[in-house]
Protein backbone atom coordinates (compact mmCIF):
# COMPACT_ATOMS: atom_id res chain seq x y z
CA UNK A 1 0.00 0.00 0.00
CA UNK A 2 2.80 2.48 0.89
CA UNK A 3 4.70 1.79 -2.59
CA UNK A 4 1.40 2.84 -4.05
CA UNK A 5 1.35 6.10 -2.28
CA UNK A 6 5.02 6.89 -3.00
CA UNK A 7 4.48 6.24 -6.74
CA UNK A 8 1.22 8.75 -6.80
CA UNK A 9 2.74 11.11 -4.90
CA UNK A 10 5.74 11.04 -7.07
CA UNK A 11 3.99 11.59 -10.10
CA UNK A 12 1.30 14.18 -8.65
CA UNK A 13 4.25 16.84 -8.47
CA UNK A 14 5.21 16.81 -12.04
CA UNK A 15 1.81 17.24 -13.35
CA UNK A 16 0.90 19.56 -10.64
CA UNK A 17 3.73 21.89 -11.32
CA UNK A 18 3.04 21.78 -14.85
CA UNK A 19 -0.85 22.52 -14.93
CA UNK A 20 0.31 25.18 -12.27
CA UNK A 21 2.63 26.55 -14.78
CA UNK A 22 -0.27 27.05 -17.40
CA UNK A 23 -2.36 28.77 -15.11
CA UNK A 24 -5.05 25.85 -13.84
CA UNK A 25 -4.61 27.12 -10.14
CA UNK A 26 -4.31 30.60 -10.59
CA UNK A 27 -1.68 33.01 -11.03
CA UNK A 28 2.37 30.75 -11.75
CA UNK A 29 4.55 31.07 -8.76
CA UNK A 30 6.24 33.58 -10.79
CA UNK A 31 3.61 36.10 -11.11
CA UNK A 32 2.86 35.93 -7.29
CA UNK A 33 6.64 36.10 -6.43
CA UNK A 34 6.37 39.82 -8.59
CA UNK A 35 3.45 40.71 -6.74
CA UNK A 36 5.70 40.63 -3.51
CA UNK A 37 9.26 41.67 -3.58
CA UNK A 38 11.77 40.66 -0.81
CA UNK A 39 15.35 40.29 -0.09
CA UNK A 40 15.08 36.69 -0.15
CA UNK A 41 14.00 35.98 -3.41
CA UNK A 42 15.77 34.28 -6.52
CA UNK A 43 16.58 34.72 -9.78
CA UNK A 44 14.41 33.28 -11.97
CA UNK A 45 16.62 30.14 -13.76
CA UNK A 46 17.22 29.17 -9.81
CA UNK A 47 13.75 27.31 -9.31
CA UNK A 48 14.47 24.78 -12.51
CA UNK A 49 16.20 22.99 -10.33
CA UNK A 50 12.52 21.64 -9.45
CA UNK A 51 12.63 19.58 -13.29
CA UNK A 52 15.74 17.78 -11.60
CA UNK A 53 14.22 17.12 -8.14
CA UNK A 54 10.90 15.67 -9.97
CA UNK A 55 13.17 13.49 -12.35
CA UNK A 56 15.14 12.00 -9.82
CA UNK A 57 12.19 11.54 -7.19
CA UNK A 58 10.79 9.52 -9.77
CA UNK A 59 14.21 7.25 -10.21
CA UNK A 60 13.64 6.73 -5.72
CA UNK A 61 10.13 5.73 -6.24
CA UNK A 62 11.09 3.71 -8.93
CA UNK A 63 13.63 1.81 -6.65
CA UNK A 64 11.28 1.72 -3.81
CA UNK A 65 8.81 -0.13 -6.06
CA UNK A 66 11.30 -2.62 -6.54
CA UNK A 67 10.90 -3.76 -2.77
CA UNK A 68 14.14 -3.10 -1.44
CA UNK A 69 14.16 -2.44 1.91
CA UNK A 70 15.06 0.98 3.28
CA UNK A 71 16.97 0.61 6.79
CA UNK A 72 16.31 3.38 9.22
CA UNK A 73 18.55 5.09 11.78
CA UNK A 74 18.48 2.32 13.92
CA UNK A 75 18.51 -0.83 11.13
CA UNK A 76 15.53 -1.82 10.88
CA UNK A 77 15.28 -2.93 7.74
CA UNK A 78 11.24 -3.91 7.80
CA UNK A 79 10.68 -0.09 8.43
CA UNK A 80 7.75 2.03 6.67
CA UNK A 81 8.52 5.03 8.22
CA UNK A 82 10.70 6.37 5.69
CA UNK A 83 8.14 5.62 3.08
CA UNK A 84 5.47 7.12 4.92
CA UNK A 85 7.84 10.61 5.35
CA UNK A 86 8.37 10.11 1.73
CA UNK A 87 4.77 10.46 0.66
CA UNK A 88 4.06 12.98 2.95
CA UNK A 89 6.91 15.02 1.62
CA UNK A 90 6.13 14.32 -1.70
CA UNK A 91 2.04 14.59 -1.85
CA UNK A 92 2.92 18.20 1.03
CA UNK A 93 4.79 19.68 -2.33
CA UNK A 94 2.15 19.18 -4.48
CA UNK A 95 -0.39 20.42 -2.56
CA UNK A 96 1.60 23.10 -1.96
CA UNK A 97 1.98 24.39 -5.57
CA UNK A 98 -2.12 24.34 -5.57
CA UNK A 99 -1.91 26.08 -2.49
CA UNK A 100 0.10 29.16 -3.39
CA UNK A 101 -1.80 29.86 -6.62
CA UNK A 102 -4.61 30.35 -4.59
CA UNK A 103 -2.33 32.88 -2.22
CA UNK A 104 -3.74 31.19 0.49
CA UNK A 105 -0.31 32.24 2.24
CA UNK A 106 -0.90 30.74 5.75
CA UNK A 107 -1.55 27.50 4.20
CA UNK A 108 0.75 27.29 2.00
CA UNK A 109 3.80 28.78 4.42
CA UNK A 110 2.34 26.21 6.77
CA UNK A 111 2.51 23.03 3.43
CA UNK A 112 6.18 24.04 2.56
CA UNK A 113 7.72 23.01 6.45
CA UNK A 114 6.04 20.36 6.73
CA UNK A 115 7.47 19.35 3.33
CA UNK A 116 10.84 19.60 4.50
CA UNK A 117 10.42 18.27 8.26
CA UNK A 118 9.00 14.83 6.12
CA UNK A 119 11.33 14.82 3.92
CA UNK A 120 14.79 16.26 6.01
CA UNK A 121 13.64 13.64 8.28
CA UNK A 122 13.13 10.61 5.90
CA UNK A 123 16.54 11.97 4.71
CA UNK A 124 18.55 11.30 7.89
CA UNK A 125 16.91 7.89 8.43
CA UNK A 126 18.38 6.80 5.39
CA UNK A 127 21.70 8.62 5.65
CA UNK A 128 22.85 7.83 8.70
CA UNK A 129 21.91 3.64 7.74
CA UNK A 130 24.87 4.14 5.82
CA UNK A 131 23.78 2.89 2.89
CA UNK A 132 25.86 2.26 -0.08
CA UNK A 133 25.89 1.64 -4.00
CA UNK A 134 22.65 2.09 -5.72
CA UNK A 135 20.78 2.44 -2.43
CA UNK A 136 23.02 5.58 -1.99
CA UNK A 137 22.73 7.00 -5.34
CA UNK A 138 18.97 5.91 -6.31
CA UNK A 139 17.48 6.86 -2.80
CA UNK A 140 20.04 9.63 -0.85
CA UNK A 141 20.94 11.69 -3.76
CA UNK A 142 17.28 12.62 -4.82
CA UNK A 143 15.79 13.25 -0.87
CA UNK A 144 19.02 15.26 -0.08
CA UNK A 145 18.41 17.49 -3.53
CA UNK A 146 14.90 17.81 -2.59
CA UNK A 147 15.60 18.66 0.86
CA UNK A 148 18.21 21.12 0.27
CA UNK A 149 16.09 22.75 -1.90
CA UNK A 150 13.49 23.14 0.34
CA UNK A 151 15.57 24.15 3.20
CA UNK A 152 16.45 27.22 1.64
CA UNK A 153 12.95 27.75 -0.21
CA UNK A 154 11.18 27.91 3.03
CA UNK A 155 13.31 30.87 4.33
CA UNK A 156 12.46 32.64 1.36
CA UNK A 157 8.56 31.78 1.26
CA UNK A 158 8.13 32.54 4.88
CA UNK A 159 10.04 36.39 3.53
CA UNK A 160 7.01 36.29 0.70
CA UNK A 161 4.25 35.92 3.45
CA UNK A 162 5.85 38.60 5.71
CA UNK A 163 5.59 41.30 3.18
CA UNK A 164 2.45 39.75 1.63
CA UNK A 165 0.75 39.95 4.79
CA UNK A 166 2.52 43.03 5.90
CA UNK A 167 3.70 41.78 9.14
CA UNK A 168 6.69 43.76 9.34
CA UNK A 169 8.24 46.57 7.00
CA UNK A 170 7.87 46.19 3.56
CA UNK A 171 10.32 49.28 2.59
CA UNK A 172 12.81 48.53 5.03
CA UNK A 173 13.38 44.90 4.85
CA UNK A 174 17.08 44.57 5.42
CA UNK A 175 16.18 44.27 9.65
CA UNK A 176 13.85 41.35 9.54
CA UNK A 177 15.71 39.36 6.27
CA UNK A 178 19.18 39.21 8.36
CA UNK A 179 17.03 37.64 10.90
CA UNK A 180 16.01 34.93 8.51
CA UNK A 181 19.51 34.56 6.80
CA UNK A 182 20.61 33.66 10.26
CA UNK A 183 18.51 30.90 11.35
CA UNK A 184 18.53 29.87 7.43
CA UNK A 185 22.33 29.23 8.08
CA UNK A 186 21.50 27.38 11.27
CA UNK A 187 19.21 25.02 9.43
CA UNK A 188 21.71 24.69 6.58
CA UNK A 189 25.03 24.01 8.47
CA UNK A 190 23.11 21.74 11.59
CA UNK A 191 21.69 19.66 8.75
CA UNK A 192 24.49 19.19 6.63
CA UNK A 193 26.87 18.56 9.60
CA UNK A 194 24.11 15.84 10.73
CA UNK A 195 23.63 14.42 7.23
CA UNK A 196 27.16 14.53 6.78
CA UNK A 197 28.30 11.76 9.30
CA UNK A 198 31.81 9.69 9.32
CA UNK A 199 31.17 7.61 6.89
CA UNK A 200 28.22 8.62 4.70
CA UNK A 201 28.16 8.44 1.16
CA UNK A 202 28.93 11.48 -1.47
CA UNK A 203 25.36 10.93 -2.48
CA UNK A 204 24.74 13.48 0.52
CA UNK A 205 26.46 16.43 -1.17
CA UNK A 206 23.67 16.74 -2.97
CA UNK A 207 21.70 18.41 0.13
CA UNK A 208 24.56 20.92 -0.30
CA UNK A 209 24.52 21.42 -3.70
CA UNK A 210 20.27 22.14 -3.66
CA UNK A 211 21.17 24.88 -1.19
CA UNK A 212 24.51 26.52 -2.91
CA UNK A 213 22.44 26.50 -6.33
CA UNK A 214 19.40 28.89 -4.73
CA UNK A 215 21.88 30.78 -2.38
CA UNK A 216 23.88 31.97 -5.72
CA UNK A 217 20.50 32.86 -7.47
CA UNK A 218 19.60 34.99 -4.60
CA UNK A 219 22.62 36.67 -5.20
CA UNK A 220 22.18 36.88 -8.59
CA UNK A 221 19.06 38.41 -7.96
CA UNK A 222 19.70 40.68 -5.34
CA UNK A 223 22.73 42.05 -7.12
CA UNK A 224 20.30 43.52 -9.72
CA UNK A 225 17.45 43.98 -7.40
CA UNK A 226 16.57 48.28 -6.80
CA UNK A 227 15.61 47.65 -3.11
CA UNK A 228 16.91 49.05 0.08
CA UNK A 229 19.20 46.54 1.25
CA UNK A 230 19.39 44.41 -1.03
CA UNK A 231 23.64 44.34 -1.64
CA UNK A 232 23.53 43.73 2.08
CA UNK A 233 21.25 40.47 1.24
CA UNK A 234 23.29 39.32 -2.02
CA UNK A 235 26.47 39.11 0.01
CA UNK A 236 25.24 37.44 2.89
CA UNK A 237 23.64 34.71 0.45
CA UNK A 238 27.20 34.18 -1.14
CA UNK A 239 28.81 34.47 2.20
CA UNK A 240 26.23 31.32 3.55
CA UNK A 241 27.02 29.64 0.04
CA UNK A 242 30.89 30.23 0.61
CA UNK A 243 29.83 28.79 4.05
CA UNK A 244 28.33 26.13 2.91
CA UNK A 245 30.91 24.73 0.33
CA UNK A 246 33.90 25.47 3.29
CA UNK A 247 31.92 22.87 5.63
CA UNK A 248 31.03 20.51 3.43
CA UNK A 249 34.96 20.09 2.10
CA UNK A 250 35.83 19.48 5.66
CA UNK A 251 33.01 17.31 6.76
CA UNK A 252 34.18 14.97 3.73
CA UNK A 253 38.26 15.52 4.53
CA UNK A 254 38.08 15.13 7.92
CA UNK A 255 39.48 11.59 9.02
CA UNK A 256 37.06 8.90 10.27
CA UNK A 257 36.18 8.88 13.87
CA UNK A 258 37.28 5.20 15.91
CA UNK A 259 33.40 3.95 15.55
CA UNK A 260 33.01 4.99 12.05
CA UNK A 261 31.48 2.63 9.62
CA UNK A 262 34.90 3.07 7.53
CA UNK A 263 36.84 1.68 10.59
CA UNK A 264 35.00 -1.05 11.62
CA UNK A 265 34.38 -4.50 10.56
CA UNK A 266 30.59 -4.42 10.18
CA UNK A 267 28.76 -4.10 13.48
CA UNK A 268 28.48 -0.66 12.50
CA UNK A 269 26.58 -0.95 9.50
CA UNK A 270 22.96 -1.09 9.82
CA UNK A 271 21.78 -1.21 6.43
CA UNK A 272 23.69 -4.60 6.20
CA UNK A 273 24.55 -3.55 2.63
CA UNK A 274 28.67 -3.83 4.00
CA UNK A 275 28.27 -7.29 5.12
CA UNK A 276 25.94 -9.46 3.08
CA UNK A 277 26.99 -12.41 4.53
CA UNK A 278 25.10 -11.21 8.04
CA UNK A 279 28.51 -13.10 9.41
CA UNK A 280 29.70 -9.59 11.80
CA UNK A 281 26.60 -9.26 12.96
CA UNK A 282 26.58 -12.04 15.13
CA UNK A 283 26.43 -9.90 18.86
CA UNK A 284 29.25 -11.46 19.89
CA UNK A 285 31.12 -10.50 16.57
CA UNK A 286 33.25 -11.56 13.80
CA UNK A 287 35.55 -14.43 14.03
CA UNK A 288 39.00 -13.68 13.57
CA UNK A 289 40.89 -16.00 11.13
CA UNK A 290 42.77 -17.76 14.00
CA UNK A 291 39.31 -17.92 15.78
CA UNK A 292 39.37 -15.53 18.28
CA UNK A 293 36.64 -12.88 18.72
CA UNK A 294 36.98 -9.43 19.85
CA UNK A 295 36.15 -9.13 23.53
CA UNK A 296 33.04 -7.15 24.73
CA UNK A 297 34.97 -5.43 26.96
CA UNK A 298 38.64 -4.56 25.56
CA UNK A 299 37.87 -5.37 22.09
CA UNK A 300 40.60 -7.33 22.34
CA UNK A 301 40.85 -10.61 20.32
CA UNK A 302 40.07 -13.41 23.21
CA UNK A 303 41.49 -17.16 22.33
CA UNK A 304 38.76 -19.87 21.05
CA UNK A 305 37.51 -21.86 23.51
CA UNK A 306 39.59 -25.13 24.64
CA UNK A 307 37.62 -28.20 24.85
CA UNK A 308 37.29 -30.00 28.51
CA UNK A 309 39.31 -32.98 29.47
CA UNK A 310 37.72 -36.22 28.33
CA UNK A 311 35.99 -38.10 31.53
CA UNK A 312 37.23 -41.12 32.06
CA UNK A 313 35.06 -44.13 33.68
CA UNK A 314 36.71 -46.13 36.56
Amino acid sequence: MHQVLVLLAALSMPLVAWASQRGVFGPDNGTISDRYPTLLVADGYAFSIWGVIFLLDLVATAWLLRGQPVPDREGHRDSHRCHWLVVAGFALTASWMIVFSQQWFWLALAIIWLALISLLWALMLLARAVPRGAPSWLAVLPLALHAGWLSLAAFLNTAQVIVAQQLLPTVDQLPWTLVLWALAALLLLVANARLHAPGTGPAALAFAAAAVWGLVGVYLKQRASPMAGADTSAWVALGLAAALVAQTVWLRLRPPGPNSPSRSSGTNDPSGLNDPSGVNDRPDGPITPDGARPSRRTGAPTPPPIAAAPHHRH
